[in-house]
């Protein structure tokens, strides 16, 4: 079986999450440099605002990042949550029933890849309702897993400090653990 959206469900489209923990604030969708003009381009062609923040960066000595190797696109919500392209306006309805993407055939490259995910081994996200009804299906998921291998192979660096930005971005509860700016992995 294929992967395929679940009747009704734009979940992945909404729902923004903190990550590696909640002191980075909620995470945008992964915009790869080479994205990042064509996603401008689109926001405007459809007049929309769009934030997009640092995501990751690299440096060779530990006093920041000197090359931003991925970006984020951050949702319109306060908190985060919903993408920009999300068409939760006009009442239109996607094939599967839920909200459109506006552009869907130009969607980021971390779009195609979804519900795989970037861990070792590879695995299907476990919130993605499609994954919690049809089970351990990776082995149909060629097209997102070479959208995957295509990220992972554009973010290898020899550079031996990571730098991860905090958007400062999430629910209002939470908004005391929250940091904004760039942190040194340990």
């Amino acid at each position: 079986m294929d992967f395929n959206c679940v009747q009704d469900c734009s979940q992945c489209c909404i729902e923004r999450e903190y990550y590696p923990s909640k002191k980075f604030g909620k995470i945008g969708v992964l915009i790869m440099p080479e994205e990042r003009e064509r996603i401008h381009a689109l926001a405007k062609t459809h007049d929309l605002d769009v934030t997009i923040l640092p995501r990751i960066g690299i440096s060779y000595e530990s006093d920041g990042p000197t090359e931003v190797m991925a970006y984020q696109m951050m949702g319109i919500e306060e908190n985060g949550n919903t993408c920009p392209f999300l068409d939760t306006k006009s009442g239109k309805k996607s094939p599967h029933g839920g909200f459109p993407c506006m552009i869907y055939e130009q969607r980021p490259l971390a779009c195609k890849a979804y519900p795989v995910s970037d861990t070792d081994p590879i695995r299907l996200d476990p919130k993605c309702k499609f994954c919690q009804n049809h089970g351990n299906t990776s082995s149909n998921l060629a097209n997102e897993t070479e959208a995957l291998i295509k990220i992972k192979v554009r973010m290898s660096t020899d550079a031996p400090v990571i730098w991860r930005y905090a958007t400062g971005v999430g629910e209002a509860v939470d908004r005391s653990a929250i940091q904004k700016g760039w942190i040194m992995e340990s």
